[in-house]
């Protein structure tokens, strides 16, 4: 069905003519969009495309840069027969300065046992993140991955 012509808004006009967004299949009543019937669209991923950072070390270092993909979830996961702490940084300078990450003004994301959690998403494009592996014993096996 033709939609009317509407006349244009000029200023100094004191309201807009509003539209709905609909959808629905020829020949059946359109559906009008709202929280209850949203666009029927769907947010199609594919594989990161990063390069994930993994390796197994016996010994007290500083592995990275691992650099994240925008907007998506960046994974650690640490395995293995060890004792100590792991902890992961975030680097916005290439590295000349790296920060433990924080929540609220605690420490976050810091590891004395296995794990295999998302420790965060990035929206900034200069970040890079580092594991600050202190180890005592044993041999740890580290993954950050997207």
């Amino acid at each position: 069905m033709p939609q009317p012509d509407l006349p244009p808004i000029v200023p100094p006009a004191r309201f807009v003519p509003t539209h709905a967004v609909a959808f629905g299949q020829p020949g059946e009543a359109a559906i009008a969009v709202d929280h209850l019937n949203p666009l029927p669209t769907v947010v199609r991923r594919v594989a990161a495309t990063t390069t994930a950072m993994i390796g197994s070390i016996n010994l007290s270092t500083l592995v990275g840069p691992f650099f994240p993909e925008l907007g998506r979830a960046i994974w650690v996961t640490l395995t293995g027969e060890w004792s100590g702490n792991a902890r992961v940084l975030r680097s916005t300078d290439g590295s000349a300065t790296c920060l433990p990450l924080t929540i609220g003004g605690e420490p976050w994301a810091e590891f004395s046992a296995n794990a295999n959690e998302a420790i965060g998403e990035e929206s900034d494009a200069s970040a890079s993140y580092y594991l600050d592996i202190q180890l005592t014993a044993g041999t740890l096996t580290y993954r950050v991955a997207q």
